[in-house]
């Protein structure tokens, strides 16, 4: 069976953490920020772990166990 070729599109949004859970950057923070409330901005600089049910497939996807 051939190796597994590793998605670049998810490798280069997502980092894997010791644990093996996987951090991304939130999406909305590349422009039109007055529109937003402050709690919306520092939400949005703040990083997110990816749950449900697209972790087993990006995990797949990037070669993660």
């Amino acid at each position: 069976m051939p190796k597994l070729k590793t998605h670049k599109g998810i490798a280069k949004r997502v980092k894997v953490t010791g644990r093996g859970k996987l951090k991304h950057r939130r999406a909305g923070a590349s422009h039109l920020m007055s529109g937003k409330n402050a709690k919306r901005r520092r939400r949005i600089r703040t990083t997110a772990i990816i749950r449900g049910g697209k972790l087993r497939a990006m995990k797949e996807a990037l070669g993660v166990k």
